[in-house]
């Protein structure tokens, strides 16, 4: 059983740091140079539909590797009642944040690229984007608080 949580628990920290960081390169990057008409819409469009995807895919790993390693560690009770259950409880609603930010900006972004736009809705979503980087940063926080 050791061996399946630590592959499941590299598996949530290898796909976690992946995930928080394509979306802040999304954010540092690739939104601000599509705001200063850098950028076409095609390929943004293309980029955002692989952020999307790439985010809901890591959402999805997320939740059930997260969710069998709470499981093991923690009962209800110590998620209530303990500094790191609630720090994992933190770390969910970071979690949800993150996946709700991402997709209300790109939904976004969609659309404006669907009318041939694109430093509007660039610059429409990268509040978005900008909070979702935020998000991942204090779910790497949080998770340094749990494990030191």
């Amino acid at each position: 059983m050791a061996l399946i949580d630590t592959a499941l628990a590299t598996t949530h920290l290898v796909v976690g740091a992946l995930w928080v960081g394509s979306v802040v390169f999304f954010a540092v990057v690739v939104l601000p140079a599509a705001r200063g008409g850098a950028l076409n819409a095609e390929p943004l469009d293309s980029m955002v539909g692989s952020l999307t995807r790439g985010s809901r895919v890591a959402a999805v790993v997320m939740f059930l590797t997260g969710g069998h390693l709470t499981g093991t560690r923690y009962t209800f009770e110590t998620l209530a009642s303990t500094t790191n259950g609630n720090l994992v409880l933190v770390m969910l609603a970071l979690w949800l944040g993150l996946t709700a930010l991402v997709e209300v900006g790109s939904s976004r972004l969609r659309d404006g690229l669907d009318r041939k736009k694109v430093r509007e809705p660039a610059a429409n979503a990268l509040g978005l984007f900008r909070g979702a980087a935020v998000a991942g940063a204090l779910i790497f926080l949080t998770a340094g608080a749990i494990v030191g």
